[in-house]
């Protein structure tokens, strides 16, 4: 009888404790938040390191995961940062923690290993060559890219059979390519990759061919699709929600979880139709199944569709100085948040009611057609229209708050004969030896094991204090009595706790942190001297020529010619293609190519037993600080591009420190947003604010690009290698940006 596949994770979002707890109590197997910086939601409300370890303790002792997600890239100047983070991270002890950075991976395995490892989905990871980079660097999960088909998915699983996969089942999807969009931060540094996204793909945009949200994905919703990624033999589904409330994370959860929990995993109609119900009050955009399938692609963007989170229910009428009068479509109810969204997709301000007219009069809840006035102390955008984006739901402050804080983890190690037991506390300044003489004999039927002894040690009868590594040396085969074993433990527990204090306990992380300072004043910079450093230029075919006569051309790999020095490689490579991505790079090979520009990390799997080659690590691949350079160069990577959202002084700090030889994106149009959906334009377009962009479809990828009219060109930083992109631009262009380059990124 052939057995059921496995019931995958089911992972929620936790924007804050409130959330965390409704998390759990509908059902979610884990849930994944951020402490208050390198998280890629720092709008959120985000957790202390004190109301985190409390969520963490709540959590393992109902035997449920928190993951930390520490997802955002770092520049040079914010390692220690970064390693004192990793180190207060470790002491807390969540389940793992989610990574972009590659930098951040090469910490956590060479300085915190005790750190679980999960690959974001911010790194893009789309193929079975990216999932086994990803193990490449120590990552244990993979986060998958949301612009995936359930057919890739597939291939994927079946290729890396060993490595964790998890993917997201529902809430509001980026219209970009995961890690790959620089449209906020174009638009005044606001970096997506850093966790302050604007949002500039829910705006209008206004072309000659008319006005639209071109960029504004439907929400994604799998119901249906759960039965078949569990029989794919994904191994965590995970909603989308960091930004939203307690009664979204609660309402979605128990959806999901009722079809998880369906006999064989196929959920009848009525359990479907009873699981939308609950979604419905989740108050997001219109349903799709995102990039599961080539068909919802086609269809993800309603352009006429101003695409905001929320139940439709007003518009407003008037503006007064202490709130706004709407007319009402639905009913709303004391204790709801509404969003008024201004007419052009901009953010709007949010508000939970709190106090409510229908004429004259103070209610509690308005029905449809009523008008109502809503107190209200902040600017209001005229003919804002109201959507409801939550519902009233119990305050578990209180609940939250009673919540023991997180005990300290007493490390022991246990040694056991037949004449002698001894416990001795491993991580305090304090020398702590418990030593009893005993009198064992050997087991008739069940001797003593490793495992029952650690699980009773488990048990510390402490306010403060828990057990945490336990190291044991047991004699095989002896009989030891429950009621003994449990007196060997609790006299063992009291000189514990008589002997070492919290504050004697020595910090995990730690050593991990020492050592990264003194490995980090040790590196070797590399300096190009007074050598002539050579120019890289990007061509098209039959496009335009580099000015210098001694530049290195770069072509795409699928354009090799003999004027080509170097091959790029595309930075999006789906399954079905990646055998036509790796006959290419060996025809470029054989043709005496010998370097290579990478711009995806998967790509260096592919180029691995290439002994004697050249690598560029280049954008869209971010590479930010020295960490990430060290982490390629074990990769195989020979130099690098500085990522090209850095400012000056975060560009200056990563040259100054790098291993490696580096490069600066000089001049071109980089694509501010990639994307596999079908978009409903094509060529020039502007916002609100007078900015041009064209939108390009490139029949060879089957991608859809968003360019910036204006040509990026940055100054020349001393002592680094220029490249210069000609695949979208000239040498003499009318209208030029510095792009960060003058600000200070965020």
């Amino acid at each position: 009888m052939k057995k059921s596949n496995p019931v995958p994770e089911l992972l929620a979002p936790a924007g804050n404790a409130l959330c965390a707890l409704a998390a759990f109590d509908a059902g979610a197997d884990a849930i994944y938040c951020g402490l208050g910086k390198f998280n890629a939601r720092e709008r959120s409300e985000n957790f202390t390191p004190e109301t985190m370890g409390k969520i963490i303790a709540y959590a393992h002792s109902i035997k449920r995961k928190v993951f930390v997600t520490f997802n955002t890239v770092i520049k040079e100047a914010e390692l220690p940062e970064v390693a004192e983070n990793l180190a207060l991270l470790a002491s807390l002890e969540p389940d793992a923690l989610i990574v972009q950075d590659l930098g951040v991976a090469r910490m956590i395995r060479e300085y915190f290993p005790e750190l679980v490892i999960h690959a974001s989905t911010q790194m893009g990871f789309h193929n079975s060559a990216g999932v086994a980079a990803a193990k490449e660097f120590g990552a244990e999960r993979v986060i998958l890219e949301r612009q995936m088909t359930m057919d890739e998915l597939r291939i994927v699983r079946e290729k890396n059979p060993d490595t964790e996969l998890e993917v997201f089942i529902h809430g509001a999807l980026c219209c970009s390519l995961s890690g790959q969009c620089l449209f906020s931060s174009y638009l005044g540094g606001y970096s997506g990759n850093r966790g302050f996204c604007k949002q500039p793909c829910r705006r209008r945009y206004y072309s000659n061919q008319g006005n639209g949200f071109f960029f504004s994905p439907q929400d994604l919703e799998s119901l249906e699709l759960i039965s078949e990624l569990r029989e794919i033999g994904v191994d965590s589904l995970k909603i989308e929600g960091r930004l939203r409330q307690p009664d979204y994370v609660y309402n979605t959860v128990k959806a999901y979880r009722m079809i998880l929990d369906a006999p064989d995993s196929k959920p009848s109609p009525e359990l479907l139709s009873e699981a939308r119900v609950l979604l419905s009050k989740s108050c997001g955009r219109k349903w799709s199944k995102g990039f599961f399938t080539e068909e919802s692609m086609k269809n993800l963007i309603i352009h006429d569709n101003i695409g905001s989170a929320g139940m439709l229910i007003g518009s407003v009428s008037k503006i007064a100085g202490n709130g706004f009068s709407a007319m009402i479509r639905k009913t709303i109810h004391i204790g709801d948040r509404i969003r008024i969204q201004p007419q052009s997709g901009d953010d709007g301000p949010a508000l939970t009611l709190t106090k409510m007219f229908v004429n004259g009069e103070s209610v509690r809840k308005a029905m449809p057609n009523e008008e109502v006035f809503i107190c209200f102390d902040r600017e209001v955008p005229p003919r804002g229209v109201l959507y409801k984006i939550g519902e009233s739901f119990a305050d578990n402050t209180a609940r939250f708050e009673k919540l023991p804080p997180q005990k300290k983890r007493v490390d022991l190690a246990i040694e056991l004969t037949a004449s002698n037991f001894s416990c001795r506390v491993t991580n305090s300044a304090v020398n702590c030896v418990y030593e009893e003489k005993v009198n064992f004999t050997p087991a008739q039927k069940q001797p003593l094991t490793v495992e029952k002894l650690t699980d009773e040690f488990s048990a510390a009868d402490s306010t403060c204090f828990a057990l945490g590594k336990c190291i044991v040396k047991l004699e095989e085969g002896l009989f030891v009595p429950a009621a003994v074993l449990k007196e060997l433990r609790r006299a063992a527990w009291a000189e514990i706790k008589g002997a070492v204090t919290p504050d004697s306990l020595f910090k995990a992380g730690a050593e991990g942190l020492g050592k990264f300072a003194l490995d980090y004043r040790r590196m070797q910079i590399f300096s190009f001297g007074k050598k002539n450093i050579p120019e890289t230029v990007a061509v098209k075919p039959n496009g335009v020529l580099p000015g210098n006569p001694k530049a290195k051309t770069a072509t795409s790999v699928f354009d090799v010619n003999k004027s080509t020095y170097q091959a790029i490689l595309p930075e999006f490579t789906p399954e079905d293609r990646l055998d036509g991505l790796e006959k290419a790079i060996n025809l470029a090979y054989k043709n005496g190519i010998r370097s290579f520009r990478v711009q995806s990390l998967f790509e260096m799997q592919l180029l691995k037993d290439y002994k004697d080659i050249e690598i560029v690590a280049a954008d869209p691949l971010p590479v930010c600080n020295s960490m990430a350079v060290m982490e390629l160069q074990r990769l195989g990577a020979t130099k690098f591009q500085a990522h090209a959202e850095l400012d000056k002084t975060a560009l200056e700090n990563l040259r100054d420190h790098s291993v490696l030889p580096m490069e600066v994106y000089r001049l071109g149009r980089l694509p501010l947003l990639i994307t596999r959906a079908a978009i409903p334009i094509e060529g020039n377009i502007k916002d609100a604010r007078t900015n041009e962009f064209s939108v390009r479809n490139d029949k060879r990828s089957r991608l859809t690009k968003i360019y910036p009219m204006k040509v990026i060109s940055i100054p020349r930083i001393a002592g680094t290698a220029d490249f210069y992109d000609l695949t979208n631009a000239n040498w003499k262009n009318p209208e030029e940006t510095t792009f960060n380059y003058d600000l200070a990124l965020n």
